[in-house]
């Protein structure tokens, strides 16, 4: 893992600037970044729109033939690389990351071009692409104009008293002039000492507006990349959801893996050696007696173990009081098992979807069971209540803090994925020296 450090050293503060941030936004590289973009927006639209105009145009004009779709499908395909420039070219001076829209596929996984053109042209993906190349264009020459009048007429007057002499020197007047009324041969010039003052602060004032202005202008651009030349809410959502099974398979597989090891380690071979002691036990029960007593008495310890083993294994499965009674009495069970004097307060006016239940209990499980390891509490608390169709879990402690969700490999880490994939929340705030607080929200159906 890579860590950036400022520039006067590890755990240092950096200094504040002398100079406000006001005066120093028009210095910033990402205003130049911006006034960058926005420059070569015109050109890259002036290509665009052009490629897209024709391409479409001849697509369109030779459907009546059997060269027109493949033509769109050309025009189209086009299209989705302008995309790939486009967003790298956002990527690279806005600092903006959009992810990759979704691919061409073909239906029914059929191959060849005739699908690839077919797939192209029902794919709303590339018509969104075809769009934005005629609708940058416009905006492009708009955010042209404004960013090159903004940075010119602010530089230009903003130093006007250092390059006024070129007028007298080369042209013969005593500076810019303003307007000429020719009916009277008069002319106008920013010559005195007060018009170049006024000039000059005029020019400054514009400079000072022009970081906000680049910002205005490349926001607009910001949301053409990402509304047309992104993937599209229902990819995203997909991706999501895809992703979320995924996370849901592989705790699944966890489970039972877990489930596997517990009862080969435990439970399984506690009965193995059960059996074992009872064999030799029947052997010894005509020749020793008292031996053969004293077997069965430990065999049947053995067998009280293996029964709590399994009780508790069952408990880890999906524990009886959370389906008879509810995740209240659940919840004050699971309490009551932990090292540390926890208090439980339950507001639910009816009982969640079976599942929530059982991703809340095993959420407040897994919480308590860090809370008794690792935060060195005194006193914990857990309150569950329901709000706007929602159930809120939050578990709190005075223990040391310092809990990280987002460290990779962490049980938080773990524990943010499974609820994600249910479409919760999960926020940890957790300042170091403490008190912690996990809140969790989880959908209520």
């Amino acid at each position: 893992m890579a860590t950036a450090y400022g520039p006067y050293g590890p755990g240092s503060e950096p200094r504040r600037g002398l100079v406000p941030p006001v005066l120093r936004a028009p210095f910033e590289a990402r205003v130049w970044r911006e006034f960058l973009y926005l420059m070569i927006s015109l050109p890259m639209a002036l290509l665009t729109f052009t490629y897209a105009v024709v391409m479409l145009s001849l697509g369109a004009g030779l459907l009546i033939t059997f060269l027109g779709v493949p033509v769109l499908g050309a025009a189209l395909a086009g299209c989705r690389g302008i995309g790939v420039v486009e967003r790298a070219r956002a990527r690279a001076l806005l600092g903006l990351e959009v992810a990759e829209p979704e691919p061409v596929r073909t239906s029914g996984g059929k191959r060849g071009p005739v699908s690839w053109v077919g797939a192209l042209l029902k794919s709303g993906t590339s018509w969104r692409h075809a769009l934005y190349a005629l609708l940058h264009l416009p905006w492009a020459i708009f955010g042209f104009t404004v960013a090159i009048v903004f940075a010119c007429y602010g530089w230009g007057f903003a130093t006007y008293p250092l390059w006024r002499w070129v007028f007298p020197t080369y042209l013969g007047r005593p500076g810019i002039e303003l307007f000429e009324d020719g009916s009277r041969g008069r002319h106008f010039y920013l010559d005195t000492p007060f018009e170049v003052t006024a000039a000059c602060v005029l020019g400054v004032l514009v400079l000072l507006a022009t970081p906000w202005v680049m910002r205005a202008l490349t926001t607009v651009d910001r949301l053409l990349v990402i509304g047309l030349l992104g993937p599209s809410r229902l990819a995203t959502r997909v991706w999501e959801l895809e992703s979320d099974r995924g996370t849901v398979v592989d705790t699944a597989a966890a489970d039972l893996r877990r489930i596997e090891r517990d009862l080969h380690d435990g439970a399984q071979a506690r009965l193995v050696a059960l059996a074992m002691d009872l064999g030799l036990a029947k052997e010894k029960l005509d020749e020793d007696p008292q031996t053969a007593a004293r077997m069965v008495d430990e065999a049947h310890g053995e067998i009280k173990l293996a029964l709590q083993e399994l009780r508790d294994l069952a408990r880890g499965i999906h524990p009886a009081i959370l389906t008879d009674r509810g995740l209240g009495p659940a919840l004050s069970a699971l309490a009551a098992r932990c090292t540390v004097p926890v208090t439980v307060t339950t507001d639910l006016p009816q009982r969640p979807a079976p599942a929530i239940e059982g991703i809340a209990y095993f959420t407040v499980s897994e919480l308590l069971q860090n809370i008794s390891k690792h935060s060195a509490a005194r006193t914990a608390d857990v309150d569950v209540w329901r709000a706007d169709g929602r159930v809120m879990l939050r578990v709190g402690d005075d223990g040391r803090g310092g809990a990280n969700a987002s460290a990779g490999g962490s049980g938080l880490a773990g524990l943010a994925e499974r609820i994600e994939a249910v479409d919760g929340v999960l926020i940890v705030h957790s300042p170091p020296g403490g008190p912690t607080s996990v809140t969790v929200e989880l959908p209520w159906r």
